[in-house]
């Protein structure tokens, strides 16, 4: 792992080798292949896959623009170790990602918590898959520094090291900024348990050595230490809720801390997702219930309820579409860009555990 760039917008330019295979056949008879790329941008990929090679390949090169694709964090009972696939809305199909060069041997299961499985918290942001806690099969923190994936450029990376590495803490994003907040270290600090650090991709050197986390408000007590919590963004803040139901709004333009609105607090049943951090999604994992928060009245509005929600366990949300992994494993999709929902699922890789879902733009393959 090197010190590549993370900025997704620094792109990889064609290799000639790509510019010569696409020029062996026209995209559009009678039409420079420059002028049909203009044209073809501007029809949806799920169009264009099953017309011909040239085009396929196209949708997949650099030169048309990236569609979402869900990447997924899987758990393998085989070999006890973290892979990340992708699932190509296209294609229909499941692929892998170059493997980071140390393998993922996270606790993810352990005798002494056969109820409940140890967390690897993950979170994307500007475009890229970030790993920022987990345990080692020794019971300390398994990351001190992040581990970054560019879906773009198909390539791990490391963030900057962190003061104290941490697990069981709260982590979020907010525009192109990482947050990491309370947690455990090795051993429990109060320290790190009121702690807020801030690391900002956009602000990135050109070198390693240059990335740096910030320091930032402290919280008032440690409630927050002891659970793995998504810190969701919504409205340039940072919503996080514990499992004893108790919340705090991060302010991240302002560095304060606030109460949580009640309403807001008594939705938090389940997984909770933002879309673009304008709308707040929550799935009431007892009930299956899907629920949206509105600001104005302070409370969450019934969507839709079916038994496959049931047992939701984590949830993203991007481009209309809500991705939720389900108590059994299923990996549910649905479409809440319309006033009438559908949804659908999204069949797992045989013998393979989901533990989180994200939304990214979908892998570059040069050689397809």
């Amino acid at each position: 792992m090197g010190s590549k760039s993370l900025n997704p917008r620094k792109r990889r330019k064609p290799t000639q080798h790509n510019d010569q295979r696409r020029q062996e056949q026209p995209l559009i008879p009678g039409l420079p292949d420059h002028v049909a790329e203009l044209c073809l941008t501007r029809v949806h990929p799920s169009l264009l896959y099953s017309v011909c090679r040239s085009w396929r390949r196209l949708i997949y090169s650099p030169l048309f623009p990236p569609f979402p694709s869900l990447y997924t964090l899987f758990f393998s009972s085989s070999n006890e170790e973290i892979q990340l696939l992708s699932f190509d809305p296209i294609s229909s199909k499941w692929e892998s990602t170059p493997p980071p060069i140390n393998p993922l041997n996270f606790l993810v299961h352990h005798p002494s918590f056969i109820s409940r499985n140890l967390p690897v918290q993950s979170i994307s942001v500007a475009g890229n898959l970030v790993l920022l806690a987990a345990t080692a099969p020794n019971f300390v923190p398994a990351l001190s520094r992040p581990l970054v994936f560019s879906p773009l450029f198909r390539t791990w990376s490391l963030g900057p090291p962190m003061e104290t590495p941490r697990r069981w803490c709260a982590s979020g994003a907010s525009g192109p900024a990482v947050y990491v907040a309370s947690g455990i270290g090795s051993n429990f600090s109060s320290e790190v348990a009121k702690s807020l650090e801030k690391w900002d991709l956009e602000e990135e050197g050109d070198k390693i050595d240059d990335f740096k986390w910030k320091k930032m408000k402290q919280l008032k007590d440690g409630r927050f230490s002891r659970d793995a919590i998504d810190a969701v963004g919504w409205r340039r803040k940072l919503c996080i809720v514990n499992v004893a139901k108790q919340g705090s709004l991060y302010d991240v333009d302002n560095d304060r801390w606030e109460e949580m609105p009640a309403g807001m607090v008594a939705g938090w049943k389940g997984p909770v997702a933002d879309m673009d951090e304008e709308v707040l999604y929550a799935v009431d994992e007892s009930k299956g219930v899907l629920t949206r928060y509105n600001q104005e009245s302070d409370n969450w509005e019934v969507i839709m309820e079916t038994e496959s929600l049931r047992g939701a366990r984590q949830m993203t949300a991007a481009s209309g579409r809500l991705c939720v992994i389900c108590g059994d494993g299923q990996i549910i999709v649905i479409d809440v860009s319309s006033p009438s929902p559908k949804l659908w699922a999204v069949e797992s890789p045989p013998e393979l555990d989901p533990l989180a879902v994200h939304v990214l733009p979908r892998p570059s393959r040069p050689d397809f």
